[in-house]
């Protein structure tokens, strides 16, 4: 198991384009993935999930990889929410 804490930087937070953006990274690894915020979990391949946990601008998630390719899933979406949930 693979886990990264990180700052959300976008100004929209893990809502509607950025949640989309993240999950098109997220299924290009075979990892189980999910994002933790405020004691709640949600699958990171899910963009309603990730909608659903209401995460802003600044505040704190943690991205946990589970699988063959955990280590380059979590490397791979910690560089996506450094860059600002921007496709890369």
């Amino acid at each position: 198991m693979e886990k990264k804490s990180l700052i959300l930087r976008n100004p929209e937070g893990l809502h509607a384009r950025p949640a989309a953006i993240f999950v098109q990274e997220a299924n290009k690894f075979e990892s189980e993935i999910e994002i933790e915020f405020q004691g709640n979990k949600v699958n990171g391949k899910s963009i309603i999930g990730i909608m659903s946990l209401g995460a802003f601008h600044g505040e704190e998630i943690s991205i946990i990889a589970k699988g063959r390719d955990e280590k380059e899933a979590v490397k791979a979406l910690e560089k996506l929410i450094d860059t600002g949930l921007e496709n890369i």
